[in-house]
């Protein structure tokens, strides 16, 4: 075997039921690597050492007496899942990557936290993400920026590019990440992973913070189909109170079995065109799709090539206007106005002007939205089954290169040019994910996304699973590695 982060995280937790891998070994294994290449990769903003090796330790002895007993333990018992900084962890700082929050301490653990607690999972500390999670790349006033280890000039995208960098540069072996717009597709595009937004209600939200526009949802990171569908077996759960809950799975079956699991012959709709009026796609975009197309083709599958969906004036005012509130209702300490970043304060200062009325009305924009996606896709037994297009518009971009501090009413176009597909998900609040399936001449990491019904997170891994055996990219390591 190659070094403990080689192993994926279903093989590391394998080897601990074992007693082959010693939960201590492996989480110093990681806080080394941290220590050595967090300052090159900004991976993280608060590394929790002392909490890391105490959670090791006890997995160790729970590891132990399960052996003696007879036992089973959770498939990831003793691996380190870190944990993005917008999620409360009880005694921890939570900086939400916002100067103004720097010594934000919660008393509570926010119910992802939780379930990653009952899965016995070990926490390495709070991974990078832009302020409040709200621009597509992780670059705030609290730490270094995330860069991409495929070419540490660019960004690893966001707001989850700590989470997603970590990842690709070995420092843990998955990670939890957000998506209000993309935030977890989008750095896996950036860094070569496969990345899961779930449905809208799939992972329970709060208890202290919650999204009331319904587009955020909590997902996996990670370097296999099989990983991520083992994170999101931990953390897809309704909590009591909840205002969205996806469909549940069959009685007795979990997300990882859909990894080993072919798919069925599917009709795939591919839309490599932009929605968003006046936006490009780059050529090695173009040709990443096109390579998925052809590849979907041969193992047996439907593709078809479609034009977007039209987004009305309306949908890309709304969208705004919904960013703007986000930003507004963040909390942001009294006094602390001058210590955001001048994108941040721009969308409070915009969010000023919405009024209730428009902000409901944009709500209705979106659920027009995922009326006019389901069209395409339903019924089952003549729409498509699968939506096909980029992830982004553009490979990864420069550090820095998405925002202008001295111009940030013009940063949402720099984003929209970016990343015009992503969000559409979020709006409809169906399952969609990044598969890291090609690589331009600058071996940089291009990503394709693929969308699936409602609550039809199923057919997403099992189809990314058969991709990956046909195309595996694990093998496909950054110079840093």
């Amino acid at each position: 075997m190659g070094q403990l982060h080689d192993l994926t995280a279903l093989e590391q937790g394998d080897a601990i039921r074992a007693g082959n891998l010693s939960p201590v070994e492996l989480t110093e294994h990681y806080l080394e690597r941290i220590e050595r290449l967090d300052s090159t990769v900004g991976a993280f903003i608060t590394v929790t050492h002392e909490i890391a090796r105490k959670q090791a330790a006890e997995a160790e002895r729970t590891a132990s007496e399960a052996r003696r007993e007879g036992r089973e333990l959770p498939p990831l018992h003793g691996v380190p899942v870190p944990v993005k900084d917008v999620s409360f962890v009880a005694g921890v700082r939570c900086t939400m990557g916002s100067a103004a929050l720097v010594d934000h301490v919660p008393t509570v653990d926010d119910h992802v936290v939780t379930k990653l607690r009952a899965a016995g999972t070990v926490l390495l500390g709070k991974t990078n993400t832009s302020e409040f999670a709200l621009p597509p790349y992780a670059e705030n006033r609290v730490a270094p920026p995330a860069r991409t280890p495929w070419g540490l000039d660019r960004s690893a995208g966001g707001s989850s590019g700590g989470a997603a960098t970590t990842v690709a540069s070995g420092l843990a072996p998955v990670a939890h990440g957000t998506d209000s717009g993309g935030s977890i597709r989008i750095p896996s595009s950036a860094c070569g992973l496969f990345g899961l937004k779930p449905s809208r209600g799939r992972v329970g939200e709060g208890p202290a913070l919650h999204d009331v526009s319904g587009m955020t949802a909590a997902g996996p990171l990670a370097r296999t189909v099989a990983d991520a569908a083992a994170l999101l077996d931990v953390l897809a759960a309704p909590v009591p109170g909840g205002p969205f809950t996806a469909p549940a799975l069959p009685p007795g079956e979990t997300f990882a079995q859909q990894a080993l699991r072919r798919p069925k012959t599917l009709r795939v709709a591919c839309m490599p065109e932009p929605s968003v009026p006046g936006v490009s796609l780059h050529p090695d975009c173009r040709e990443a799709v096109d390579e998925a197309a052809d590849l979907l083709r041969e193992l047996g599958h439907t593709v078809d090539e479609l034009p977007p969906p039209v987004l009305s004036g309306g949908a890309a005012a709304a969208l705004r206007q919904i960013w703007e509130v986000m930003a507004a209702t963040s909390p942001v300490p009294p006094g602390s106005e001058e210590l955001l970043t001048p994108l941040t304060r721009e969308l409070r200062k915009g969010a000023a002007k919405v009024s209730g009325v428009e902000y409901a009305q944009g709500l209705q924009e979106f659920r027009k939205l995922g009326r006019l996606i389901a069209d395409t896709i339903q019924p089952a037994d003549t729409g498509y089954d699968v939506i096909l297009t980029p992830t982004l518009a553009q490979p990864p971009v420069p550090v820095g290169s998405l925002h202008d501090d001295a111009n940030p009413a013009g940063d949402f176009e720099l984003m929209s040019a970016f990343t015009p597909y992503t969000m559409l998900y979020n709006a409809t609040g169906q399952p969609a994910a990044s598969v890291p399936l090609h690589w331009n001449v600058e071996n940089l990491p291009i990503g394709v996304m693929l969308a699936a019904r409602y609550g039809d997170e199923a057919t997403l891994i099992s189809l990314s699973a058969q991709l990956e055996e046909a195309r595996p990219w694990a093998a496909r390591v950054p110079a840093l590695w």
